[in-house]
């Protein structure tokens, strides 16, 4: 179909053009299918004006992936001499998300103008001459020298900072995107509040476009039994609020954390650990709050690690005492902490029955959830604790405790937050916070 009649197709009232449809051929139903102004909401059309940046923030489901990779289709057919690089978090994230998956660069192009994918070269060429390669934002240094005339990078907010590695993959692309008259970079991404999403939002408007939107506005190509259960399970919480509105979480004023500070200590945890705990933290009743069950270790250079959440919600005695000694068995704990103002006994023995047979430490709270949790937010500050993950709910909790005694964050009490600080307490600020070898 030639483009001034897919023009006016475009332009005819839907009942109208439903007509058209049904009387086109089988193949020309079939070349139809790859025209993606046709289909496309307007919001996954690549904005009109001359930016440099598009950021497309917006929830899962969004339709994030097909508005890039059809970009990316457009720039590969419109110009011979494009160079576009494609970054993701990993090299087989790239290929499995970008390249190959659904609404990849191989299953959105027709078949008269799909491009080859060379995997052994990490390359894609399009009939015309167009080339795309791939790079992972995990290898800064691949990305140093390379030069590209466009570029698309995807779910920019979960690529790895540690060492500041997500900005400096961004940096060496930036510095290379220097090909063509017009050099532009698509970023796709759930927003988060990473130091390289921040840097984005911070570019020039004139030459900074964004695209915001919700999981729903996608409504028509996904599941209702999907959009019915995420919604029920997450609604306005801040996760919800997240990963479905497509919000991008700012910082409480006065909070002990930021998430900044949270993005910056993730690191994966060694594997000579010298010391793991569990704390709990246990709710006052069945019905109530979560039951608090965090994870963590120690090194040998006396630097702790948070390696799970395993909190339960609305949980009866036994059964978070099951996920408590079920967490401490999987990690190989050698002490629990737990504690005790709602009960001692009871919740030595709810433990004892559940088959848990470490040392346990009863612990006492002579001061609010957020006074103890302050000397644990100054260890974070002094780079002393890592995130061996992403744990949203905690971390959630983490970021709405605020300096002066107030709780801001998701539901009731920081019930995730308190078992933290009594993991992380125990092994940095206890009596027993030296390091010693673990036996097996």
């Amino acid at each position: 179909m030639h483009s001034e009649h897919l023009g006016i197709l475009l332009a005819m009232a839907p009942e109208h053009r439903h007509q058209v449809l049904r009387a086109l051929t089988e193949a020309e139903r079939e070349e139809l299918e790859t025209h993606w102004k046709l289909w496309a909401r307007p919001e996954q059309l690549a904005p009109e004006g001359d930016w440099r940046t598009w950021l497309i923030m917006a929830g899962r489901g969004f339709g994030k992936t097909r508005a890039g990779a059809e970009w990316v289709r457009s720039v590969a057919e419109r110009d011979p001499n494009a160079r576009i690089a494609l970054v993701g978090a990993s090299l087989p994230e790239v290929r499995a998300v970008m390249v190959e998956g659904e609404s990849g660069l191989l299953a959105i192009c027709p078949a008269r103008r799909r491009p080859v994918f060379e995997p052994s070269l990490r390359r894609l060429v399009w009939p015309n001459g167009a080339q795309a390669l791939l790079f992972s934002a995990a290898e800064p240094e691949s990305l140093r020298g390379p030069q590209h005339s466009h570029a698309w990078c995807d779910e920019i907010a979960k690529w790895d900072n540690a060492s500041e590695r997500a900005v400096r993959a961004y940096d060496n692309l930036v510095l290379g995107l220097r090909l063509g008259e017009r050099p532009q970079l698509a970023a796709t991404t759930t927003p988060r509040a990473v130091p390289l999403v921040t840097r984005l939002l911070a570019e020039p408007d004139e030459t900074l476009a964004i695209t915001r939107g919700r999981t729903e506005d996608n409504a028509a190509n996904l599941p209702p039994a999907f959009l019915s259960h995420v919604r029920r399970a997450y609604g306005q919480s801040q996760l919800g609020r997240q990963e479905l509105d497509g919000e991008l979480l700012a910082d409480i004023e006065g909070a002990l954390w930021s998430r900044a500070l949270l993005e910056a200590c993730r690191e994966a945890a060694p594997t000579d650990l010298v010391r793991v705990v569990v704390g709990i933290d246990p709710p006052a009743s069945a019905g109530g709050d979560a039951c608090g069950i965090v994870v963590a270790g120690l090194d040998s250079t006396g630097r702790a690690h948070v390696l799970a959440d395993a909190s339960v919600r609305k949980a009866s005695p036994e059964r978070w005492a099951r996920a408590a000694a079920s967490a401490a068995s999987v990690w190989q704990a050698e002490r629990v902490i737990a504690e005790a103002n709602q009960g001692g006994a009871m919740v030595a023995s709810v433990l004892r029955a559940a088959n848990l047979a470490l040392p346990l430490r009863l612990v006492h709270a002579s001061r609010g959830k957020v006074a103890r949790a302050e000397p644990v937010a100054a260890l974070y500050e002094a780079g002393r604790v890592r995130h061996a993950g992403t744990f949203p709910d905690l971390e959630d909790e983490m970021c709405g405790l605020l300096a002066g005694g107030t709780y801001q964050g998701p539901g009731r009490s920081p019930d995730r937050a308190d078992a933290l600080v009594w993991a992380l307490t125990e092994l940095l600020l206890g009596k027993s916070a030296q390091p010693r070898v673990r036996l097996a």
